[in-house]
């Protein structure tokens, strides 16, 4: 008997190739073969919404050489991604061979490994179509939002721009979240901190707790000098030393919201990429004299269940590998949240005994870097907990002479230690190598009396919520409800593709154009753009997954209302053009203030006058569309003159940057890196800001090529306490955020305050 197996890659292909016999022929659909038109709405909906499916253009020969080898075979197994998208795909390869129907089955597997595929040959099913429904749905939807919102955009913003269902909702996280660091308001605060020592070293740090059983609250530095001196001369007396067992739990395997989120923290990979290199660990990696091999289980998944033999491998590798005390006796059970797919499972590797660094060698860099992190977590996900033990040091600094209650202070310390590793011994997540270093306390008994070596005070200031990263962004999807673990990664290239955010030194930010479509979105479709509304269709949309609602009836409820609102915005009167901008420049003719104003070809002076006075002028730094260079929105003005020309130079960013060109361009191209104001600490020049031809800033010596200094911290005028240097860098690591010294055999560090720097909003501690 000779069947076919078609999946939709050709690396798929080829890992299968090796374990299936001679009796089954393998071909690839290379991904999608139909869809909707490409140049209409191909959605009819007057007649119940039905879509009008064409073949994809260049697919014609795939679909030709799939029917000829369908006849040629007694039974044709579809085996497309185990998900909605595998199911369409299967349902139209499957409507292209409806001469064959009755040969033609669905298989799936989470893994491609000789057993997992030979099972789902065994067990073939019937296509699901309440599956192919939650899918054609989610298309119908995007592409009747896509198709109506487009020319509202073109002729209320600009021509060319486009929309669509999700990704609006996460633009809308973006520009609310920007907002918020605006509006928000930093207040100074104050911490004091002793230096003591024991009987023994070594010396250890405490921190002013509570004054007068009340947390301490020091508002100013006055406040803070007034306690110095109260404190001063006073004995420090440890009270109480409390310790506290504690376990820590391994964090479960990866599902591929979390995948995301570690790989951008501790690898810094974008959501496309770590998914790019997923898809082909899971496809099948060249393995030399092993060929191709599949070392991943499938990656688009929200469920953390393991197989059992899976569990059973990794118990067996641990007791071998760390010694049988690393193991549970049974096997540790993750919950899954409720919208989970259970039949899917976790992200692991198909095998435990396929250590990263035994096939390092065939591996790139990024595929064993990613590869590590699942096989890692996956191993630690099966350990036991971590043991560690918590120590609280209470101190009094109380004036013995005094009987005013007012006058005791009280510090603490604290500190951990680790008295059995457990899965710590293979893995820590990203967000723990944030948290502050926990200090080794010196061995004390309550009673003792501590030195005093220092008592230091330091400022602080509140900080507004971080703006997003990559992993903040994806997590915060995730909890709200907004896309699956599919669109993840699309979400985020697509807001970024179309301009409406942009990404610096690795945290996004929405753009002008972005806020100006997000606020007509806002204000014309409050449902489109509500969160809670958009978590319901994912809602709706898992359901007609379960057969619990008709797709039609999903389509036509949101709809309805949204065509109203669309033919309502439509008939509005007047572009929309982001808010008129004060300046402090007046005008050259009536003496009113000018302010900046939106336009056909971006952004310019104007009179406040209008249109009594219709003075206009063009905004310094702004540039026509097309000269491949754009303007600096928001930049102060560079008082600084073209010394070729004499004409003001401008701040303009291009492709390696932000630079300082003359505002007579093109007439006069002067133009010359920005500067830092900061001295090169090798030939005194300036310091300046480049990016290199990836998009990655450093910084360099303006001098170059005569001075190679150069870094990739942002240098900072700020004398070096402990060596004396002249500056010192601001140092963003995955264990730390800090100003440290330029020279490495230094080693000073200090903490880097600096609004929006942490993935955890900082609060007052």
């Amino acid at each position: 008997m000779k069947s076919l197996l078609i999946v939709e890659s050709p690396a798929k292909a080829k890992t299968l190739n090796k374990f299936l016999g001679s009796g089954f022929s393998i071909k690839a659909s290379v991904g999608h073969v139909k869809d909707l038109p490409a140049k209409e709405l191909g959605v009819d909906v007057k007649k119940d919404f039905k879509p009008t499916y064409v073949v994809i253009g260049g697919k014609e020969k795939v679909l030709k050489e799939l029917k000829k080898a369908a006849k040629e075979s007694d039974r044709v197994f579809l085996a497309p991604d185990p998900d909605r998208e595998g199911e369409a795909i299967a349902w139209h390869i499957a409507e292209e061979l409806n001469g064959d129907s009755g040969k033609v089955f669905r298989v799936t597997f989470n893994e491609i490994t000789e057993k997992a595929v030979t099972e789902a040959i065994k067990h073939p099913r019937r296509i699901d179509l309440n599956l192919v429904d939650a899918q054609q749905a989610r298309r119908v939807l995007d592409r009747l939002v896509g198709y109506k919102l487009s020319p509202l955009l073109w002729r209320k913003v600009r021509r060319g721009l486009s929309a669509g269902r999700v990704q609006s909702v996460a633009l809308r996280l973006v520009v609310d979240r920007e907002r918020e660091i605006t509006a928000f308001t930093s207040v100074e605060y104050w911490s004091i901190t002793a230096t003591l020592e024991g009987k023994e070293p070594p010396f250890f740090h405490a921190k002013l707790f509570q004054i007068n059983g009340q947390k301490a609250d020091i508002k100013n530095e006055q406040e803070a000098n007034g306690i110095l001196q109260t404190l001063s001369g006073r004995p420090f007396t440890v009270r109480t030393i409390e310790k506290k067992g504690k376990k820590r739990t391994p964090p479960p395997p990866f599902i591929t919201s979390t995948l995301q989120q570690e790989a951008a923290r501790k690898l810094r990979f974008p959501a496309k990429k770590t998914m790019f290199i997923a898809q082909q660990l899971y496809e099948g990696i060249e393995l030399g004299e092993e060929g191709s091999v599949g070392l991943i289980t499938y990656m688009r998944t929200d469920s953390v269940r393991v197989a059992a033999e899976a569990q059973q491998e990794a118990k067996a590798y641990i007791g071998k590998a760390f010694g049988s005390n690393y193991a549970p006796e049974k096997p540790p059970v993750y919950k899954s949240k409720k919208t989970a797919q259970e039949a899917h499972e976790a992200i692991r590797p198909t095998s435990i005994l396929r250590a990263p660094e035994g096939i390092k060698k065939h591996l790139s860099k990024d595929h064993f870097n990613l590869y590590s992190l699942i096989w890692n977590r996956f191993l630690a996900s099966q350990m036991i907990p971590a043991l560690l033990e918590q120590t609280t040091i209470t101190i009094d600094a109380v004036n013995p002479q005094s009987l005013n209650p007012n006058s005791q202070f009280e510090f603490r310390a604290t500190g951990t230690i680790v008295k059995f590793p457990g899965f710590m011994a293979v893995y820590i997540e990203g967000a723990d190598e944030t948290a502050e270093e926990e200090e080794l306390l010196p061995s004390l008994n309550e009673g003792d009396a501590l030195k005093v070596l220092e008592i230091s005070p330091k400022q602080h200031f509140t900080q507004p919520p971080p703006k997003y990263t990559e992993a903040t962004l994806v997590k915060d999807l995730e909890a709200k409800g907004i896309g699956r673990p599919s669109t993840y990664a699309t979400i985020l290239s697509t807001i970024q593709d179309r301009k409406y955010v942009e990404k610096s030194e690795g945290r996004f930010m929405p753009t002008e154009l972005g806020m100006v479509v997000n606020d007509l979105l806002v204000d014309k479709f409050p449902e489109l753009m509500d969160i809670g509304f958009t978590a319901k269709m994912e809602n709706n949309l898992d359901k007609i997954e379960e057969g619990d609602l008709k797709w039609i009836k999903v389509v036509h409820d949101f709809y309805t209302p949204f065509d109203k609102d669309i033919t309502e915005a439509m008939q509005s009167t007047g572009r929309v053009k982001p808010a008129d901008i004060p300046t402090d420049k007046t005008c050259e003719k009536c003496g009113k203030p000018m302010i900046i104003k939106w336009g056909r070809h971006g952004r310019f002076l104007a009179c406040s006058g209008y249109p009594e006075c219709k003075t206009t002028m063009p905004l310094e730094g702004q540039t026509s569309e097309g000269d491949g260079q754009k303007p600096e929105a928001g930049m102060p003005e560079i008082n600084e003159k073209c010394a070729k020309c004499g004409s003001p130079m401008v701040l303009k960013t291009g492709r390696f940057g932000r630079f300082l060109a003359c505002s007579k361009y093109p007439e006069c191209k002067t133009a010359k890196p920005l500067s830092t104001g900061i001295k090169c600490p090798e030939d005194g020049g300036d310091i300046v800001e480049r990016k290199t031809k990836r998009g990655k800033l450093f910084f360099s010596c303006g001098n170059y090529p005569k001075c190679k200094f150069a870094t990739w911290y942002r240098p900072v005028a700020k004398k070096c306490p402990k060596c004396g240097a002249g500056i010192l860098i601001e140092k963003r690591t995955k264990k730390e955020e800090v100003l440290a010294c330029l020279k490495k055999d230094c080693g000073h560090k200090e903490e880097l305050q600096s609004a929006g720097d942490a993935d955890t909003e900082a609060t007052k501690t």
